[in-house]
């Protein structure tokens, strides 16, 4: 089951009063426990109310105003989204929590409605589909998109390159001999035991995966790495040295979009379009 855990402001929090070095620490180290339990989904501390606005609803109309807000124990000054088995191991692990406060304090935990509950306001069964629908969406709305290089028995000696070229950083490498679980009879080609199963590495904000793949049939086509710097010379300087023993498909020069563009396939077979940042509109 779901459950939102909220920290009530007191009098401190709504001062907008922080927390001593020492409680975050513990707070940080109690969140690490509920993290590495499975409990923990999300979690953030909120602003007093004096930064905040409430807008009423009466009818057609909405007014809005500014906080703060009286009543402070009606006011929440942090949350939780726990997946817990039950209300009680809820309770448990808020009670393992460090007190949030300067003072006494409070912290409600309340169920989350699952779409089952409104079964009998919904017999067909057309909202709980488009409820399904939303949360398939917003997962794509949060995914991540990262390209994935086969070197076909060269990805050592890219990454390498990578590097020197152009300031690449090796995050990890994992080889198919240190695989945790072998991999089927015959998908290997001979030889490739201890080429790169796995690899990850970053090219300034961009983060790539890379392998040797299971053989040495692979080739680049159909796509080219768009790399972006913020100015003429870091331009010149990640073309020239990518286009080292490759080959310069289209030379730097002015475009529309972009005061210095061109094109360039590396060594390894991987397309580049290397460009300086463009005036926005």
């Amino acid at each position: 089951m779901r459950v939102m855990v909220m920290v009530k402001a007191t009098k401190s929090s709504e001062a907008g009063e922080m927390p001593s070095e020492e409680l975050l620490s513990r707070m940080g180290k109690f969140n690490e426990e509920l993290v590495a339990a499975g409990i923990m989904k999300s979690g953030e501390g909120l602003k007093p109310s004096s930064n905040g606005v409430r807008v009423h609803f009466s009818g057609t109309n909405r007014t809005a105003t500014d906080g703060p807000f009286a009543e402070t124990k009606e006011l929440v000054a942090g949350y939780w989204l726990w997946e817990v088995k039950s209300m009680d191991e809820a309770v448990e692990w808020v009670k393992r929590c460090p007190n949030p406060m300067l003072e006494d304090s409070d912290i409600d935990i309340r169920p989350l409605f699952e779409i089952e509950d409104f079964a009998e306001s919904d017999p067909t069964g057309e909202q709980a589909s488009q409820e399904e629908d939303l949360r398939r969406a917003v997962a794509l709305h949060q995914s991540t998109t990262q390209p994935y290089l086969f070197f076909a028995g060269r990805c050592d000696e890219a990454l390498a390159f990578y590097e020197q070229a152009i300031g690449a950083q090796i995050l990890m490498k994992m080889r198919f001999s240190e695989s945790p679980e072998p991999l089927p009879e015959g998908v290997l080609q001979s030889g490739f035991g201890d080429k790169v199963m796995h690899a990850s590495f970053k090219v300034g904000k961009m983060n790539l995966m890379a392998s040797d793949g299971c053989n040495d049939a692979t080739k680049f086509e159909g796509f080219r790495l768009a790399l972006t710097v913020e100015n003429e010379s870091a331009c010149d300087l990640a073309f020239n040295a990518l286009a080292e023993d490759g080959t310069i498909d289209m030379p730097l020069e002015a475009t529309f979009w972009s005061p210095r563009y061109g094109q360039v396939t590396d060594k390894f077979g991987v397309g580049w379009m290397v460009m300086v940042t463009g005036e926005q509109p």
